[in-house]
Formats: structure tokens, sequence, C-alpha cells
């Protein structure tokens, strides 16, 4: 799309963004202030745009459906059907940008496209003074994240990362038990999954294979050239669409990227993590096109106030660490979970460990606040509430760091990285002891779908 065929009713996007700004971008205006029937006032419904609704987005859409669903975009008609369906009200388009060209009454997008499309649906949206729901892991790269946390705050829009599981009880007791006391100061973290390798649900997608070399021809209800958006231009193939693209470097994050930002997420909360010191890892195969079958990822973070250094270990494709002695014979570790280990007791998925001390352990009384809900909080807070938990500066912060750990797996950097660890400088947010790993804190966009140019 030229920057000429970039417009919203008469004035340029980037026009009308400077204009918007120099009056004050408030979180919600009543209709009377702005005199357009189309804009919600507080007390009315928003009306939200989801993109991407063939797979997560069908129930991310469901989710926030107390709300107006204004219109819906999806590159593949058929995977989208039956969110269109149920919600025949919706405008419908294939394309984001023609979307929020010309619909001008959307104040909230929900996205749930592949990973390597986050990033520019989201900072369009943004930048038009729209809220955004994103799914997990926030962003394809390092980059990303620290420009979505950016435009969110320059804009002052309301944000929410989609890992559902911040909003939870269990998020809450494990950050009352760790400030407790319950364990003694945490010194190590083991955070597992069974993905991408077979699990209870079968298999959830291929890793360590090579581009396939055949060249179908794409289906009639797929755009290719839309779904491919930022990446470089491939031939179309089902190994990728639907649900199979997580597995790619060029589409997705893998199985770190994809349940990372779930699993580490009350790990951060709890330990109050910043940038850790050094990353490294160790896996199966792995090459240029997709991400190894199995990998381990250490981080090792610095003291945070009276909390001591920590380390954490990260396990996938169902490596697991070591089965701790407190657990009983018979008892499940699980095939994903969380091991926290204290200088006086060890928490396995939430609870310390043997089930004696558990039941002999007195919880602390509740004094963070519960959530109304993981939807529910973005929704309030598109309507001035108070920051959904998950807001893009700390979940692209967790973002971050979790992709981080990608950057060790990389294969072009495999022979040195078998001589040193990556060492991390959070003052310059870049890799101190091996500057080809800084190259891939970012990625190369095609120029039409480029984040440079919104």
């Amino acid at each position: 799309m030229s920057q000429s065929e970039f417009k919203t009713g008469t004035l340029s996007r980037r026009s009308l963004i400077k204009q918007t700004a120099a009056v004050g971008l408030f979180t919600f205006v009543p209709k009377s202030v702005l005199g357009d029937p189309n804009q919600p006032s507080a007390n009315d419904k928003l009306n939200i745009a989801c993109v991407g609704i063939g797979g997560k987005g069908h129930s991310d859409t469901l989710s926030v459906s107390s709300q107006n669903i204004a219109a819906l975009c999806d590159v593949d008609d058929r995977y989208a059907a039956r969110t269109f369906e149920m919600f025949p009200q919706a405008k419908r388009y294939r394309d984001f940008r023609h979307m929020l060209d010309k619909q001008n009454d959307i104040d909230a997008v929900v996205i749930a496209t592949p990973d390597h499309t986050h990033a520019l649906i989201a900072l369009t949206a943004m930048k038009m003074g729209k809220h955004v729901y994103c799914q997990k892991p926030l962003t394809h790269t390092v980059e990303e994240t620290r420009l979505m946390r950016k435009v969110a705050a320059e804009m002052k829009v309301a944000t929410q990362m989609g890992n559902q599981g911040q909003a939870s009880e269990q998020t809450r007791l494990i950050q009352e038990f760790i400030s407790d006391g319950a364990i003694g100061p945490v010194r190590q973290v083991h955070i597992w999954t069974d993905r991408p390798m077979q699990g209870v649900f079968g298999e959830y997608w291929p890793q360590g294979v090579d581009r396939p070399t055949d060249a179908p021809s794409a289906p009639e209800h797929l755009d290719w050239d839309l779904w491919l958006g930022p990446a470089p231009r491939r031939p179309y193939h089902p190994a990728y669409h639907p649900f199979k693209w997580r597995g790619w470097w060029d589409f997705g994050t893998g199985a770190l990227g994809d349940i990372g930002c779930h699993a580490m997420d009350p790990v951060f909360r709890a330990l109050k993590l910043g940038y850790p010191l050094s990353v490294q890892a160790s896996c199966t195969r792995v090459n240029t096109e997709s991400y190894p079958v199995a990998s381990m990822v250490t981080y090792e973070f610095p003291s945070r106030g009276k909390m001591p250094p920590v380390t954490i270990t990260w396990y996938d494709g169902g490596l697991k660490p070591p089965r701790p002695e407190e657990l009983e014979p018979g008892q499940m570790m699980g095939t994903g979970g969380t091991l926290y280990i204290g200088d006086k007791g060890k928490i396995l998925n939430g609870r310390i460990i043997p089930e004696t001390k558990m039941k002999e352990y007195t919880p602390p009384a509740k004094t963070l606040p519960r959530s109304i809900g993981h939807y529910e909080e973005w929704i309030e807070a598109c309507k001035g509430g108070k920051p959904a938990g998950s807001n893009f500066e700390f979940a692209g912060h967790l973002t971050e760091v979790v992709l981080m750990g990608n950057i060790a797996l990389r294969v072009e950097l495999r022979e040195k990285l078998m001589q040193q660890k990556l060492l991390w400088d959070a003052e310059k947010r870049e890799f101190s002891n091996l500057p080809e790993a800084n190259a891939f804190l970012k990625k190369d966009y095609r120029p039409e779908f480029s984040i440079h140019t919104i």
C-alpha cells in the first residue's frame, strides 16, 4: 500500500495521529464532547475489531463479546467461517489495513494472528489511538517489544497481552507464598513443557525440520501474500498454515515463545525479575528454518533488593529437571510445570512439597488485589479504568527476556556459543560479548509490511 493510499477520510493517517495527540489522547471521551455519534462514551459498549479469528482468535472474540463486535478480519475465509457466522452484524475484511482505514468507529483491536504479524497490526492500531489486546508472545523480535512499549505509552492506550494465567488466583498465591518466605530465598526455578512434542492432544507442531520442497497452489479461500505479511516471500504450503507456523523461525517463536510468556509470568512477578545477566542454551537438531525438537535455556539474574541471584532454567520438547527428592512416590511432576527451589524448601506447581509440609504451612493473608478477569481487565482499562495486569509495559519486558532465549538457540551462533554464554548489557540493552547475536534482536521486513513505515 502506498503512502497516498494510506488515508483516513481526507487526512493522512500520520496527520490524523499528530492532530489527535495535539489535543491530548484520553482513554475514553463522552460523545457530547467529540460530537461523533460513532464514538462511545464510558457507559457504552466498545466497538471492537478482531484480527485473526480462526484459531485462538475465535475464543478471544467470544471472550470480548460482551462489547460490540464491529469488525472481523482474517486472511483465510474458511478458517474464520465459524466466527464470521456467529457475528453476522460485524463487517468482514481480509486486510487489517483496509479495515482500520475504512471503519473509523473502531475503539479497540484484538489480535490473534501468527507471531510474525503481531507488531505490525498492533503498532498500526495504537498509532491510530486504538486500544489493543494482543496474543502472546507479544512480538516476534526484541526490537518489536521495545517499540510496542514505547508507542503504547506515548498514545496512552489500554493494552493487554494474551497470557490469561496472569489474572488467576494461582499467580497471586505464588507471589504471596514467596513474599511470605514459605521456602526461604529462592535461588533456582525450573520450568518445563512437553511442547512441541507429542502430548495429550497429539503432536502440537513439528520442529527441527527443513523447508518443504514442493509448492502446492494456495487455496482460493486464503490470501497467502497477506498471511506472509512482513515475512520473506515463500511458496504456500500446509506445513505452515494453519497453526503449524509456530515451529518456523520466520513465523513463530517455538515452544519457548508459545509457552514461556504463560509459564514465566508468575515467576517474573514473584521474584521481581528485571533483565538477566546471561543466557545460554543447549538443544537437539536446529537449522535456519525451524526451532529445535527440544531445548534447555538457562537465564542468570542478579540480586534484586533483598532477593539473591536466581537461575531460571527452561525445558521443552519433553525434557524436565531431575525429579525432586521431596516428591512422594507415585506423584507426577506433570508434562508441564514449575519448580521453585529455596533455601528452606521447594514449591512444585503451586504447592510446597512434600504434601505434609504444605499441610503444615499456614498461608499468609491475601494481600494482592484479585483480578476481575483477564479480558474484563482490558475492557475496563479501555473505559478509563486502571491498567490491565499484562499491559504492554510489563508484557513487553517479559516477552523481551523470553525471546532472548531463542537467540541463544540460533544455529548461526552455535559454534561461538559452544565457547561462551551470552552476556546481556541491561543499560545498553544488547549482548556485550557477541556482536553477531545482536543482529537477531530485530529482523528485516518486506517494504509494504514494515513496522518502520507506519
